[in-house]
């Protein structure tokens, strides 16, 4: 395509917090940054001197001190602002709006809204009753809970005592749950009575009674009335009723234990598909610049905005969402299925809540495009400025099907990052034009390329995304991994002094990028690498697939490419698709492309973020043991995938 999809106006380049923060560049340090390019490599060159100028245009509360970096040459090893003081949780609530701080709707079941005084109120309450149970700073919090205002407020009174929070969401198996919290030892658990999801309550207690035998280090659960409001806590040991646990503790302002820069906020997970998940811990200072980047620079959004994600407490995505309190924005805060009742409820919700940024994900914008449904014709959506999609590359067809059935005037940011930073390597800029396919920007301060084999940036052609420069929201590290070992093992092994992110990815004669797939799933028959995102896009046009998953198999002393389909309900895979689906990837891909065997199954697994486990499709294929299937949100499917007739010859 000769055009982009979208442009900005000129109104909106002018009034764009991006064009503001140049300009503010520009005269702060003399400089002439006449565009993003050249914003963008000024941030790359001057690291140290764009984040601290961030962190004084944004306002943020705390002192930096004196020190910028320390040994910013090592990878690991650099540490940002090491004489600072901060708390994350003061600077959530520094900046409340006016009016509504959070909205919440559960399903059509449950609809609240919580004013900034609310919120604080119960923070304090919390923060006061966690305080009371011993958590102090360090002290690890854990939730087991719905994306709903008690879950933020807990994770802000956690974080205000210096405490870590992590959490998880309700649907997650007692497996899944221990192997997470079991590695971090948690004091205090926060767990609803039940939760909605498809119209269907589905209680949590009996799971959370098993839970707490195997977390010994837990002193109190403390339980969220959500489906009902007196739930009978009788049998749940260490129980008690959120009522009852804040009940002697009256509102008043909270306190904030200022803690170091690279202080642990979050501790996030690894999927878990391989074996026990890695416990990724993220530190206060780092998390809270990086997002606010992101929010104000990226995502343009100013005080008084209204941020809606859809995502669950066990994705990276709920922590990105929540620390747009940072930027004056309201929470609009979802929790269940996306298609209950009847498949338009986030659009409707958007339109009553004037949602400002809408987010989601790939996946959600593919099933909605099957699904016949087209916003364009049956909401308004006015207030939407920008929407996002991460968690899978988003199709080139997808960012057609965006303009043409939900919203022909707005910004499409496809967005990329990870658990592994909880933020954004690759992202959106709000002030260039949207190309068909392309992520539009690496992230500021975010020195990101394209490695070939031995290690040479390259345009134009796929490889390694590679983060050559350290930047301050890295990790801490991994819990009880005190050498360091795991954690340099994940990401700094196979170049020195270099992040390598284990995404397949390629810049384009635009400057934007795109991404064909995690790379440790690219496929190599004949040792040409080929990523599985480029088969997909081709495979979903066909409107009888409903979704697929791409693998190599091992055969012949070689990899052959085999590809699962979902057919609408009641198909079956004849010959004349099969020929149709070969063909179109042939003539669109390669004949290197086109699969050896296509085979029908009726679900494809995946993690309960929502992304295709091609690794443990692949595993089941070789007969190998899928070492922890709790991290899947639907492990059982991979029975459709061991000992298949077809794939024996």
């Amino acid at each position: 395509m000769d055009t982009p999809l979208w442009r900005p106006s000129e109104e909106r380049v002018t009034n764009s917090n991006l064009t503001a923060f140049r300009t503010a560049a520009n005269a702060r340090f003399g400089l002439r940054l006449d565009d993003y390019e050249a914003l963008y490599n000024w941030s790359i060159a001057e690291k140290e001197r764009f984040w601290r100028f961030l962190w004084d245009w944004a306002g943020l509360t705390g002192d930096l001190g004196a020190v910028d970096l320390l040994d910013g040459d090592k990878m690991p090893g650099a540490r940002w602002f090491p004489e600072a003081s901060l708390s994350y949780a003061e600077n959530m609530l520094a900046a409340l709006p006016a009016g509504d701080a959070v909205v919440f709707w559960g399903e059509d079941k449950v609809k609240r809204r919580w004013s900034g005084a609310e919120l604080v109120a119960t923070v304090s309450r919390l923060q006061q009753a966690l305080k009371a149970q011993g958590v102090g700073k360090g002290d690890r919090v854990a939730a087991i809970m719905p994306n709903m205002p008690e879950t933020l407020a807990a994770m802000l009174a956690t974080a205000s005592l210096g405490a870590v929070w992590s959490s998880c969401s309700p649907d997650f198996g007692v497996q899944g749950i221990v192997d997470r919290f079991g590695q971090i030892e948690p004091k205090v658990v926060f767990a609803p009575d039940a939760y909605w999801y498809n119209g269907k309550s589905h209680d949590v207690r009996a799971k959370l009674t098993e839970v707490l035998v195997d977390l010994p280090s837990v002193r109190t659960a403390v339980i969220v009335p959500y489906v009902d409001a007196a739930p009978d806590l009788s049998g749940l040991p260490k129980a008690v009723d959120l009522n009852a646990f804040v009940a002697p503790f009256p509102a008043a302002e909270p306190t904030f234990e200022r803690v170091a820069f690279d202080h642990p906020l979050f501790i996030l997970y690894s999927s878990g598909t391989t074996g026990k998940p890695k416990c990724i811990v993220h530190g206060v200072g780092g998390t809270l610049l990086q997002h606010v980047k992101e929010h104000r620079l990226h995502c343009d959004l100013k005080p008084g905005d209204r941020l809606f994600y859809f995502t669950t407490c066990g994705w990276m995505m709920w922590n990105w969402l929540v620390t747009g309190l940072a930027s004056g924005t309201t929470l609009v805060l979802y929790d269940g299925s996306p298609f209950a009742p009847n498949g338009n409820i986030l659009f409707d919700y958007a339109d009553a809540e004037q949602v400002t940024l809408f987010g989601t994900s790939a996946k959600f914008i593919q099933s909605l495009e099957k699904s016949g449904l087209e916003p364009i014709k049956t909401h308004s959506l006015a207030s939407v400025r920008t929407l996002t999609s991460t968690g899978s590359p988003l199709m080139p067809e997808n960012f057609q099907f965006v303009y043409r059935a939900i919203k022909a005037d707005v910004h499409l940011a496809s967005i990329s990052g990870g658990t592994d930073i909880m933020s954004c390597f690759v992202l959106g800029n709000p002030i260039a034009p949207v190309w068909m396919g392309e992520i539009q920007t690496r992230g500021l301060g975010m020195a990101v390329e394209a490695f070939d084999d031995h290690g040479h940036a390259v345009r134009g052609e796929k490889g390694e995304l590679v983060c050559t420069r350290p930047f301050p929201s890295m990790p801490i590290g991994f819990w009880a991994d005190p050498d360091g070992a795991k954690y340099r093992a994940a990401y700094f092994d196979r170049f020195p002094n270099v992040w390598v992110h284990g995404d397949f990815i390629e810049q384009t004669e635009h400057g934007g990028w795109v991404i064909y797939g995690r790379s440790d799933a690219v496929l190599n028959p004949g040792g040409v690498r080929i990523g599985t995102a480029e088969i997909y896009r081709q495979v979903e046009q066909f409107p009888d697939i409903m979704e697929a998953v791409c693998i190599g198999q091992d055969w012949d002393g070689d990899v052959r490419v085999v590809l699962f389909v979902v057919l609408r309900e009641g198909l079956t895979l004849d010959a004349a698709l099969e020929k149709a689906i070969r063909t179109r990837i042939k003539d669109n891909c390669s004949p290197r492309h086109v699969p050896a065997k296509i085979v029908q199954v009726t679900d494809i697994p995946r993690t309960r973020s929502g992304k295709i486990t091609e690794l443990a499709v692949r595993d089941a294929v070789h007969g190998r043991p899928i070492k922890n299937t709790e991290a899947l949100a639907n492990p059982a499917a991979l029975d459709e995938f061991r000992e298949r007739a077809e794939l024996a010859g």
